[in-house]
This record gives structure tokens, sequence and C-alpha cells, in this order.
């Protein structure tokens, strides 16, 4: 993985906030000045929060738990479903529905609804239905599709939550904190920090900003999955070398017993 330099975040634009008007104090720690009535926000503070956000991930993807990507906001939303896509993790990017946490009996009902679906769409049954009725049946679908999609593989509630803009993701934010999930968001200076285990300060809604952060992350989880691969082949090799050492042991122990008769 490639370490973000200063550099790199100022080129992206990630130190500019929000007007002074618009700030909120608790975000104090981490803005450097005031330049033209806007807050810029202290990069060095962005990199060490962003470290320790990476550190935190990793363990959880190289513990085999899910990560979930909230980010409703137009100059996001595409950045995010594509990173967590590759990375084969759960996101939600259209609308988050109340419950999705603290509710998710019934969302897994939502998805088995969609399952059954997709499995009764592939039957003979469902062509000899009329029009009307497979309109109906496929309008279903695409909703579901579009609210629900990104989670479909979900079995269990997620081990962590990234968000990006938590005043608009509030809703997310309360059922996590209510789950005890731990929370890493990127937090302009709009927002309150404490909402959060691990915000790093950014500008949240400039695009190549959000692209920069979320490209880090995701080859901060990817490496995470890579060495739980690699810790999941070296146990399968020393389990089998384990097996051979205790073949081999069995066999002269036999050789032992047969000499002695």
């Amino acid at each position: 993985m490639a370490k973000l330099e200063y550099k790199d975040l100022l080129d992206a634009g990630v130190h500019f906030g929000h007007l002074k008007s618009k700030w909120n104090p608790k975000m104090a720690p981490y803005i450097f000045m005031e330049k033209n009535g806007i807050h810029v926000i202290d990069l060095n503070k962005t990199l060490a929060s962003l470290d320790e956000a990476s550190h935190a991930l990793r363990n959880i993807a190289r513990s085999g738990r899910k990560i979930m990507f909230v980010a409703t906001k137009k100059q996001a939303k595409g950045i995010v479903a594509e990173n967590a896509k590759n990375l084969k993790m759960p996101f939600v990017t259209e609308r988050w529905l109340g419950g999705m946490l603290t509710n998710f009996a019934t969302i897994r009902k939502s998805l088995k609804k969609m399952s059954g679906i997709d499995k009764m769409m592939k039957e003979e049954a469902y062509l000899n239905l009329a029009k009307r009725e497979r309109l109906m049946i496929t309008r279903e679908r695409e909703k579901l599709e579009r609210v629900l999609g990104g989670i479909s593989d979900l079995t269990r509630l997620p081990a962590a939550l990234f968000v990006v803009d938590i005043k608009r993701e509030h809703i997310a934010i309360k059922e996590a904190q209510k789950l005890n999930i731990p929370v890493f968001a990127l937090v302009d200076t709009n927002s309150d920090p404490t909402l959060v285990d691990y915000a790093i300060p950014a500008n949240d809604d400039a695009y190549k900003s959000v692209e920069l952060l979320m490209g880090h992350i995701a080859s901060v989880i990817e490496e995470g999955l890579m060495e739980r691969k690699k810790d999941k082949e070296d146990s399968k090799m020393k389990e089998e070398e384990n097996k051979k050492r205790a073949a081999d042991k069995g066999e002269k122990v036999k050789e032992g017993a047969s000499d002695k008769e």
C-alpha cells in the first residue's frame, strides 16, 4: 500500500472545510486556520487520524468480518459503491432504511424476498404469467435492488461502518451506536467528530478528496483481506505438516512394535 503524503491530500483539496459560519466548535482541534471566511483543515491531523483508522480497518478485514460503507451524497456514492464492490463488502448508497441495523431481522426478510423473486424469475411458471403481473414483479425487484442491492450478501451485522458525511448519515450512526458497532468516517468542519469512533478530518464534499481517501481505505482493507488469505494458507499448510508428522510417528511406533515381536 502506497502511503499518502501531505502533498497528495493538498492536491486533492482534502484541506478545504466549510464556511466559518457553518463550523462545529468540536472540530476546533482539527482546524489549522481560517482563510477568506473558510476553515482550513490541518492535514497533519488528517494523516495521523488516517493511519489510526487504517490500522483498525486492516485488522477487522484480516479477522474476516464485514465493513459496511455508507454514502448517499451525490459526490461520494459512485466512488464508495465501486470500492465496496471490488472488496466484496456491503454498502448503502441510495437511501438508509431506518432499522437497517437495529431491526436487521426484518431487513433479512426483505433480502430473502428479493432472493425468492430472483429464483421465481428463472422458472417457467414466471414466463406463463400475464404481462402485467410480470411487470409488477419486475418493478418490485428493481425497488428492492435499489435499496438493498448493496447488502444482498450480508448474513449478519457488520463489524464496522465507514461513513462519508456524518451529518447526512446521522440515522446510520445512531443505529451503530446503539449496537456498539464502531464507526469510521470522513468528518468535515461542519460536523461533530465525537459522534464517531474514528474521525478522519477531511473535505467530504469534493469528488477528488473522497476519491483519494476512499482509494486509500480500500487498499488498506484489501491488504487485510490478503493477510487473512495468507493466514488461512499457512494454517492449512501447518495442519498438513502436523498430520504428516503424526502419520510418520505412527509408522515408527508400528515398526518398533514389530521389531519387538
